[in-house]
């Protein structure tokens, strides 16, 4: 569990989800308010970007949609890479609390990390 989550703390900061928009009507992607919504933009934007990938050649067009994509993908790595910095302190608090023996200290955190953990990982 440990790797996965510090493998996706890496990809989370190796991604720059810095965003300049040229005009209001610039497209924002979609949202991703919490984990389960980002989790699951990013399994389907990944395979709509896998697919267009795929292709021998890429038009235009496939560039474009590319380019929305990513604000997606941005979108959701963002709320991901919070979330597991989240997740981290959560488990911080129950390695602590598990070293000096406080058992509601490890209930109430090992609970609230779980939670959001499961969500990264079913």
């Amino acid at each position: 569990m440990k790797n996965l989550l510090f493998t996706a703390l890496l990809f989370g900061l190796m991604v720059t989800t810095t965003v300049q928009a040229s005009s209001t009507d610039h497209f924002k992607g979609e949202p991703a308010d919490t984990l389960s919504q980002a989790v699951a933009n990013f399994a389907e934007y990944n395979q709509q970007l896998a697919e267009l990938l795929a292709q021998d050649e890429l038009s235009i067009t496939d560039l474009g949609t590319v380019h929305e994509l990513t604000y997606t993908l941005e979108n959701a790595l963002e709320k991901i890479q919070e979330e597991v910095a989240t997740m981290a302190d959560e488990l911080e608090e129950v390695h602590l609390g598990s070293e000096t023996g406080d058992f509601e200290r490890v209930q109430h955190h090992g609970a609230t990390y779980l939670e959001a953990a499961q969500t990264l990982v079913p």
